[in-house]
């Protein structure tokens, strides 16, 4: 498939410049002003437009089986709807149970997403540890193109990493050139602080924030952040939510740790208050986790983005229905946590963080895309537009407006967070691999037409930290 981009202002994370863009066999073939259309070439009129790599979204949770459900939303329709908002490639989770193969999960994983849309990789959390496990993240690293594992330090009783798993999936890591990263909650506390609310006569959604208090967060961060500085491992956080985190990320940062903070865009422009709804079914509907927090927190976390402690954003897009959010109708723990977003991100960052003066449009290509994609060792392919890279673009169109709705979104959930929200800049074309998948309006994803997305080790990068790690090994003492 041939495509011509014409008349359109190139923005990425670099420079902003007018120029036209040739796309040929899913790649970007040249880049210039004035470009002639081969023979056959669709052109795509972007004048008065931006031209921006396509979104990634490096935290989504398709079809995942999760405290006792499953999330509506599958890898098809999930990046259908990426799409339609100018999102080109997600990075989802092999979440394996405890005991179980994290080998057998990743392939259950990849058979899932089969059907995806778009380009798709993996993060593979690690939930337990023994030999296979160290195996198999060496087969995950070495020929499946994996380069990242997660860690749940929330979750008491079934998939959360105790520090002992930390240690040894941390150290493993290092080994391989893998980043690791953390959902930073502290467990236990959350445990205990559940049971109390709920002793004390409290089971509604308003719960859930109040079991999981920021304090919970920054601890976590700082104990793995610790961990990760006695290894001699990076580390990338993910959903960071509250300033107690993200003071954790802005002090093993000047210490020189190498770290990497990630923000939902809910995070940023929704807060606590939604958990005291009187409508039970949407206070239930907000409930993720780490939760929405106060205003003060969500300023702190524009600060954060604004001045380089964090880094990404992306979703942690996990989607429930009213149905299946209403088994936890008399306990708030039982509420399956998620939400949705990765159709809105885009749309919203650009109004509350463009549209504000907060980012320019340089910062937010490298806070949608160009960070991703270089934090995860897949730039200049992705979050790019260069010759020779993959033609997943955007086409902005600063003026366009709508609101927000359950009722016009292509998610497959019966609510949106953003409801009402009015957003001015939108995608009008999403090209994925060249081919036109989304187009004023008319989405036209194709089932199975994304592509698993390969992400190579970082040896290069982590030589040094090794050979840090080595020069401060401490030389044993002999005694007589």
């Amino acid at each position: 498939m041939t495509s011509l981009i014409r008349g359109g202002t190139i923005v990425t994370a670099e420079q902003t410049f007018r120029a036209d863009v040739l796309c040929v066999g899913g790649k970007i073939a040249a880049i210039g002003p004035d470009l002639e259309a081969p023979a056959g070439a669709e052109i795509i009129d972007a004048g008065g437009q931006y031209v921006m790599p396509g979104g990634i979204d490096p935290h989504t949770h398709m079809q995942l089986p999760f405290m006792g459900t499953v999330a509506s939303e599958d890898f098809y329709t999930g990046t259908a709807a990426a799409l339609a908002g100018g999102t080109t490639s997600i990075i989802d989770f092999v979440i394996p149970d405890p005991q179980q193969s994290i080998m057998e999960a990743y392939k259950t994983w990849r058979g899932w997403a089969e059907k995806s849309a778009a380009d798709y990789g993996f993060h593979v959390a690690i939930t337990w540890w023994d030999d296979s496990v160290h195996k198999d993240m060496g087969d995950l690293v070495r020929h499946e193109g994996v380069n990242s594992f997660k860690h749940f330090m929330a979750y008491k009783g079934a998939i959360m990493a105790d520090d002992e798993v930390l240690y040894n999936s941390f150290s493993r890591s290092l080994e391989l050139g893998a980043m690791p990263t953390v959902h930073a909650e502290n467990g236990e506390l959350v445990f205990q602080l559940q049971k109390k609310l709920l002793e004390e006569g409290i089971t509604g959604p308003e719960g859930h924030p109040l079991s999981r208090p920021p304090a919970a967060e920054g601890e976590a961060a700082n104990r793995a952040l610790r961990l990760a500085e006695v290894i001699g491992v990076p580390l990338y956080i993910v959903h960071v939510s509250a300033s107690d985190a993200l003071d954790e990320i802005k002090r093993a940062r000047a210490a020189g740790q190498r770290v990497y903070g990630e923000v939902l865009a809910g995070h940023l422009t929704i807060d606590d208050s939604v958990y005291r709804n009187p409508d039970w079914d949407v206070a239930a509907a907000h409930v993720m986790s780490p939760p929405f927090r106060s205003p003060e927190h969500q300023a702190a976390l524009w600060k954060g983005l604004q001045g380089g402690a964090l880094h990404t954003t992306a979703t942690d897009h996990c989607c429930f229905c009213a149905d299946q959010k209403a088994m936890g109708k008399d306990n708030f723990a039982q509420i399956p946590n998620g939400t949705a977003g990765v159709e809105d991100r885009m749309s919203v960052l650009w109004t509350h963080g463009v549209g504000t003066g907060r980012l320019t449009m340089n910062e937010f290509v490298a806070v949608t895309s160009a960070n991703a994609a270089k934090i995860f060792n897949i730039y200049p392919q992705k979050g790019s537009i260069s010759v020779g890279a993959d033609a997943d673009l955007v086409i902005w169109d600063p003026e366009a407006s709508k609101t927000i709705s359950v009722k016009t979104h292509h998610q497959n959930v019966d609510y949106n967070i953003f409801e009402g929200m009015e957003v001015t800049g939108l995608a009008t074309h999403t090209l994925s691999r060249g081919a036109l998948a989304y187009k004023d309006g008319d989405l036209r994803a194709i089932k199975g037409a994304g592509q698993y997305v390969k992400r190579p080790a970082y040896p290069a990068a982590f030589e040094a930290l090794a050979r840090k790690a080595a020069h401060n090994k401490p030389t044993p003492v002999k005694r007589d």
